[in-house]
């Protein structure tokens, strides 16, 4: 029987990012993607131009159904834009007993865009950060959650202590913001996008080739989406962060080059081989 998962997230119109591209990374690895609508944004590849949030009542109303319905094997968290719609995402989550929680605190968009004010920020940490399997922030929204400015390794880990001291379990910083391993050189040819997987006291460093490109749109998207697709199918926090982040390479690599801006990453070319 298919697995399903469920992702929670904003709807980009443009497909590239948000429950749009979620679901296509949970169909690439052949399971049922069920999708519930936090925000409506008006977005294409070349920015994020406003939203329209959903209300408390009118998410919840979305998830019930679902989870009283479907057998959840794993949910992925977006872009979750008001205090009201954590709480009402948490209160689900931790009622259902669901484990396999992946968050993706969605901050900001590529194109500069704020998605999420500081107090629905101070809700989410406190509301869903405990709850989570894993989260998965970039650089820039490491430093926002955290304070700490990171251009080295130490400065990794001691963001990593701060999320930990917020209630994550694990985490993984994304480090694609980053020029090159945190702290080297800018030699294109050296780069590399490596990504910090804090479980427990153990630091995995998952490294992948860069790509000097602009198919970046929806990377952190899919990556959280296949991170927890993964967890579904019973893969562990390490292997599914590999398989997950080889598929967005590939991804990358298979971009369709799509649109005038940052364009969509290209997972419905890759091959199942290519997933593993």
């Amino acid at each position: 029987m298919k697995k399903v998962v469920l992702s929670i997230a904003g709807l980009d119109p443009s497909g590239g990012a948000g429950i749009l591209a979620d679901t296509r990374a949970i169909f690439a690895f052949d399971c049922f993607p069920a999708a519930c609508v936090t925000s409506i944004t008006f977005q294409n590849t070349q920015g994020v131009f406003g939203a329209e949030h959903v209300s408390g009542e009118s998410l919840r109303r979305q998830i019930l159904p679902v989870l009283d319905d479907y057998e959840v094997s794993a949910v992925k968290t977006g872009m979750l834009p008001t205090a009201e719609t954590i709480r009402v995402t948490a209160e689900l989550l931790s009622d259902a007993g669901i484990s396999a929680i992946v968050v993706d605190p969605v901050v900001r968009s590529t194109s500069g865009f704020d998605l999420i004010d500081d107090q629905a920020l101070r809700e989410l940490i406190d509301e869903l950060f405990p709850l989570a399997a894993l989260i998965t922030p970039n650089i820039p929204e490491t430093e926002r959650i955290t304070g700490v400015a990171i251009g080295s390794l130490e400065d990794v880990s001691e963001a990593a202590e701060i999320l930990r001291s917020f209630g994550a379990a694990n985490i993984l910083i994304k480090g694609g913001h980053a020029i090159g391993p945190i702290g080297e050189g800018t030699n294109t040819a050296e780069r590399k996008a490596t990504d910090y997987l804090f479980v427990g006291d153990d630091l995995f460093e998952i490294s992948g080739e860069f790509h000097e490109t602009t198919a970046t749109h929806g990377t952190g998207c899919i990556l959280s989406a296949a991170i927890a697709v993964n967890l579904a199918l019973g893969y562990s926090l390490h292997e599914s962060t590999k398989i997950a982040k080889s598929f967005v390479n590939e991804g990358i690599r298979n971009a369709p080059m799509l649109g005038k801006g940052f364009s969509p990453i290209g997972i419905d070319f890759i091959s199942r081989s290519a997933q593993k």
